[in-house]
């Protein structure tokens, strides 16, 4: 497994990382089994939420599956809370339910317009709260997660932030123009970029099987064709990438992750001419 710094922290992330949607509707046996199998594979990052799954759901799993592993993990949680005082609560009982004494990172969940940005950074806003927990060293280090290129940029602005968690996906990249000017404001203001939805495909089609419920847009399923996709991803200026909330795509991720190699020219301009036909799941306003 290939590890990257994670911005100057002094860290260093697997280049694939585990997210907690994926012990949405798994057992504790099974949320054991593939976290060992991710430490074994050499994955030492971790993020998940309270709004992943069902009442706290995958917080629980993986705080029981990742207690042994934990002291050589990297733990990431979010908010999505905007204002100090719910943000408070919610920290501390995922502190709870992930049983530990701090988040390696914690981030504003789901940035997704300017309106978010000034209710989490004005009187008495959620920022308020994180901040606060970092001096009591409940936090080591601060990010957020984007779903607004527009919001993001602000947030960056405003802030010293140490990450930020968006996008970086074949199609949203070149036909939804999201993604490039969130990576060049990052990296300017010398925020580490973690990866979202390196596997997606397009929105799901209007009366389409889902064949991967915890997916909310169509994955790629090809193998190959998800391989050169996170690829694509893993081949730009970032720390790590998480794939899709199930198990099985996972476990393909794994895979590719252990075997990476950087994109080719030929591999770029056969996923750029898939994208032609198909709708970015995020796009720039």
């Amino acid at each position: 497994m290939e590890y990257r710094p994670f911005g100057s922290t002094g860290d260093s992330l697997s280049i694939v990382g585990l997210g907690g949607v994926v012990f949405a509707g798994m057992t504790q046996t099974d949320s054991n089994n593939i976290v060992s199998e991710a430490i074994d594979n050499g994955i030492n990052y971790f993020d998940v939420a309270p709004s992943y799954g069902r009442e706290q759901e995958t917080e629980i799993k993986l705080g029981e599956a990742l207690a042994p592993y934990r002291s050589k993990s990297f733990l990431a949680c979010k908010t999505t809370c905007r204002d100090a005082v719910s943000a408070r609560e919610e920290l501390e009982r995922s502190l709870r339910y992930l049983r530990t004494d701090h988040f390696d990172l914690y981030q504003l969940h789901a940035i997704s317009s300017i309106e978010d940005v000034d209710k989490c950074f004005g009187p008495g806003g959620a920022m308020e709260a994180v901040l606060a927990a970092r001096n009591e060293g409940k936090v080591r280090w601060i990010g957020f997660s984007a779903h607004s290129a527009e919001a993001a940029l602000k947030a960056l602005d405003l802030f010293e932030f140490q990450s930020v968690l968006f996008p970086v996906n074949f199609v949203t990249w070149c036909q939804g123009l999201f993604g490039p000017q969130i990576m060049e404001r990052a990296r300017q203001r010398g925020a580490a970029r973690l990866a979202l939805k390196a596997m997606a495909r397009t929105h799901w089609a209007e009366g389409a099987e889902r064949n991967y419920p915890n997916c909310w847009y169509e994955p790629l399923s090809d193998p190959r064709l998800a391989e050169l996709a996170l690829r694509y991803t893993l081949s730009m200026d970032v720390t790590a990438a998480v794939p899709p909330g199930d198990p099985r795509l996972f476990r393909l991720a794994m895979q590719f992750a252990n075997r990476f190699t950087p994109i080719t020219a030929d591999e770029t301009r056969e996923l750029m001419e898939l994208a032609v036909d198909l709708k970015p799941i995020f796009q720039a306003a």
